[in-house]
């Protein structure tokens, strides 16, 4: 397959509904939202491609592949905070992370605020990062809102770069969880309260600093709490 083309646009692309989206009984309102990034179709909301991030083969379980990120310049901006409103949570992801530069950002959810002037904005967001230690790498998960402000980074807690893994951040409704291929990292009290409407970057942080090197399968956002029996069943081997 060729490489995506640089800056385009695809607004609206994936307007028809994912045929594994789960509703909410009589709520017409999603429960989980599954982005896979080797069919950028099945993203139903605007997206805009930076640099130009390659498809490449997923996970065995992933047929549809994945997207490579450069760790330069390669990036996803989409429209959508697919956790917006959410007061429990589940984010999973698979990714295979690369090697590369110590700090990488490559899963990032932006409430967007109302800045009262005079005041700094809150920064209300959801991350996804890497620490990259030589052919390891250590999960670092973030939840930041009005009334909290958690990282989840163990840097003891390392893993293989070069490989698939499954990733996950989980909110019971009273403690924030970070998983690496389902085993616990870490756990954090957090008074959590559920976030507005935003945007995603994938590839980067938001604000177009530390990129990501490497490959991203899946994200799939689910607004309820989920054990780690009920990931996603993506096998990241």
């Amino acid at each position: 397959m060729n490489p995506l083309d640089r800056r385009r646009v695809l607004a609206g692309l994936g307007a028809t509904p994912l045929a594994g989206c789960a509703t909410f009984p009589g709520s017409g309102r999603p429960e989980s939202i599954v982005w896979r990034f080797g069919d950028l179709a099945s993203i139903d909301a605007p997206l805009t491609i930076e640099g130009a991030p390659r498809p490449v083969a997923g996970p065995a379980s992933l047929p549809v592949g994945a997207l490579h990120f450069d760790g330069v310049d390669d990036a996803l901006f989409i429209g959508q905070h697919p956790l917006a409103g959410a007061a429990t949570f589940a984010f999973e992801a698979v990714f295979r992370p690369d090697g590369g530069a110590t700090e990488q950002r490559w899963l990032h959810l932006q409430a967007d605020e109302d800045v009262i002037p005079g005041q700094a904005p809150v920064g209300t967001r959801f991350l996804f990062e890497i620490r990259v230690y030589g052919d390891e790498w250590a999960l670092d998960a973030f939840v930041k809102g009005p009334t909290y402000n958690q990282t989840l980074l163990f840097p003891d807690r390392r893993h293989p770069v070069g490989r698939w893994h499954h990733v996950a951040q989980t909110y019971d409704g009273t403690t924030y969880r970070s998983f690496v291929n389902g085993e616990l990292q870490g756990e954090a009290v957090v008074a959590f309260t559920p976030q507005g409407p935003g945007r995603a970057s994938v590839g980067t942080r938001i604000n177009r600093v530390n990129y990501f090197n490497g490959a991203i399968a899946e994200a799939r956002f689910t607004r309820r709490f989920l054990r780690p029996d009920q990931f996603t069943g993506v096998d990241p081997a």
